[in-house]
């Protein structure tokens, strides 16, 4: 009698359905199930299991084999060790590796990067013409080009036309002395941005390591591609691994 209630009961239950997989993703073909997961999975282990027993039976199999992993790895307390080979690192990264943490270095690259200074680099009213390369090159006059005086010629910046010279005077120092010393500031400012550009360098480089370091804590299988120098972090290529 109670299995004939139960069987009544569930009649009148809402059918429960597996979701379907998203059009988006139609591609990639069936919505994996958990019981598709689970034979993919056993499937994944028993081929690993049978690579790896693979692999100890062809290294059993001749004693007197040489692989260069003899000569890499050295016994400490009874157990082989593989030496691991040594990062080119300079000190000063290797100090800022150790004392700080990647948001620091982060931080610090972009206060460089948006520096005042960045402006000095930039191109304020110089002047770039393209111009047809002919036989009568020697006959170009520059300062009609430029539509200025010859005297201005050789400045890159605050040079006025014709037409402004006849409205108002030439704005600025004009005494020799004075714009030695002007283009002397300008050097060292160029200078100082120089330095900047090359520690926004270091820090992204340094940054990179740090991240480096913090990706190889991830226990997927990986290749090193390029090994580490003191201009860029070492390459690894991780294995493929479709997520749940």
């Amino acid at each position: 009698m109670s299995a004939a209630f139960r069987k009544a009961a569930k009649a009148r239950q809402r059918p429960h359905r597996e979701r379907s997989q998203p059009a988006a993703r139609s591609k990639l073909g069936l919505l994996e199930k958990k019981k598709d997961y689970r034979l993919r999975a056993r499937d994944y282990h028993k081929k690993q299991n049978a690579l790896t027993a693979l692999q100890k039976k062809a290294l059993d199999k001749n004693p007197d084999e040489f692989y260069f992993k003899m000569i890499r790895s050295q016994a400490k307390d009874g157990v082989h060790v593989i030496k691991q080979p040594k990062d080119e690192i300079t000190p000063e990264q290797m100090k800022l590796m150790r004392t700080q943490d990647i948001k620091y270095i982060e931080m610090k690259r972009v206060a460089e990067a948006k520096s005042d200074l960045y402006s000095a680099g930039k191109d304020n009213g110089s002047v770039s013409e393209v111009l047809d390369i002919e036989p009568k090159v020697q006959e170009f006059d520059i300062a009609a080009q430029l539509d200025t005086v010859p005297e201005l010629v050789d400045r890159v910046y605050n040079r006025p036309t014709i037409a402004t010279l006849q409205r108002e005077a030439v704005k600025g120092p004009t005494d020799p002395v004075q714009l030695k010393k002007l283009a002397q500031q300008r050097k060292n400012q160029y200078d100082l941005l120089r330095q900047r550009i090359e520690r926004e360098k270091a820090m992204f480089v340094i940054s990179q390591k740090i991240q480096t370091r913090k990706d190889l804590l991830d226990k997927t299988h990986k290749v090193k591609v390029k090994k580490e120098t003191t201009s860029g972090p070492a390459i690894y290529k991780f294995k493929f691994q479709r997520k749940r």
